[in-house]
C-alpha cells in the first residue's frame, strides 16, 4: 500500500493504491464518501486487492486540502464532511475520475480493464461514471440522489450493480422505489435492495455497519469485478 500521485491539467491529485499479492490483471477505481481517503476506504482497497485486483482510490478533495481523513463517528469531523461536500465540483470529480481510470489502465500490471466502486457520494459519482465513462464495470454503495440521473439509462452500455440501503436515512423511500422501477428492466444494471440496512451498512466500523448485509453485496461485487476485469 503506497500513495502515488495522478498528473492532472491543474495539478497533481494524490491516490491510495493497494497492490494484490495474486494479481488477476484489473483494477478497481474506489470512490470515496464525503470522508476523505479515510482508514475504512483504505481497508476497502485492501479487501479489493485481496480480490486479486490493483485498487486505486483518487483523493478527489486534493483541491480543497491536502490529506483529508475524517472519522465519522467525530462530530466536527462529520461537519466538516459536510462542507468539503458542498464546496465539491461533481462535474470535476468526475474528470477526475477519468483520468484516475486511464492511469489505473496503464499501471504495471494491469491488464486494460477497469471499474469504479463507490461509496455514498462514491456511490453516486459510480453511477455517472456509468453514464458517462468507457469503464468496464460500476458498482454503486448506498449512493445519494440516484433516482436524479435516471434521465437516460440507455447510454449504459457495461455493467452496473446498485447495492440500495432498504432504510437509508439519506434516500428517501419514494426516491428508492423511483429507482427501482426504473432500472428494473435494464439488462446491464443489477439492483439489491438491503432490507433494514441503513446508509453506509458496509463501512467497518461506521455506526450503521451491517456485517451480514455487508458481505452479501461484497459477493455480488467479487462476482461482478471478476466477470468484467479478468
Amino acid at each position: 500500500m503506497a500513495m502515488q500521485s495522478i498528473p492532472l491539467a491543474d495539478g497533481a491529485m494524490p491516490a491510495f493504491i493497494a497492490l494484490p499479492s495474486q494479481p488477476r490483471g484489473g483494477a478497481v477505481v474506489v470512490i470515496q464518501e464525503i470522508f476523505g481517503v479515510n482508514r475504512p476506504l483504505r481497508a476497502t482497497c485492501e479487501m479489493v486487492a485481496d480480490m486479486g485486483f490493483i485498487a486505486v482510490a483518487p483523493d478527489l478533495f486534493w483541491r480543497l486540502g491536502e490529506g483529508i481523513d475524517l472519522d465519522d463517528h467525530k462530530p466536527n469531523d462529520f461537519q466538516t464532511a459536510l462542507e468539503l461536500l458542498n464546496k465539491f465540483d461533481q462535474p470535476t470529480g468526475i474528470a477526475d475520475l477519468k483520468a484516475t481510470l486511464a492511469f489505473a489502465r496503464r499501471m504495471p500490471g494491469a491488464n486494460g480493464k477497469a471499474g469504479t466502486m463507490g461509496f455514498c457520494l462514491g456511490g453516486r459519482l459510480a453511477m455517472l461514471m456509468a453514464l458517462h465513462s468507457d469503464a468496464d464495470v460500476n458498482i454503486s454503495y448506498y449512493g445519494v440522489g440516484l433516482d436524479n440521473l435516471i434521465g437516460d439509462l440507455s447510454v449504459i452500455r457495461k455493467p452496473l450493480l446498485l447495492h440500495v440501503a432498504g432504510s437509508d436515512g439519506f434516500f428517501p423511500e419514494s426516491g428508492r422505489q423511483k429507482l427501482a422501477a426504473s432500472v428494473a428492466d435494464h439488462k446491464l444494471i443489477k439492483h439489491s435492495s438491503y432490507e433494514g440496512a441503513d446508509h453506509a451498512f458496509a463501512r467497518v466500523g461506521g455506526q450503521h455497519y451491517d456485517g451480514l448485509h455487508a458481505r452479501i453485496a461484497h459477493g455480488r461485487t467479487a462476482k461482478a469485478l471478476a466477470a468484467a476485469l479478468r
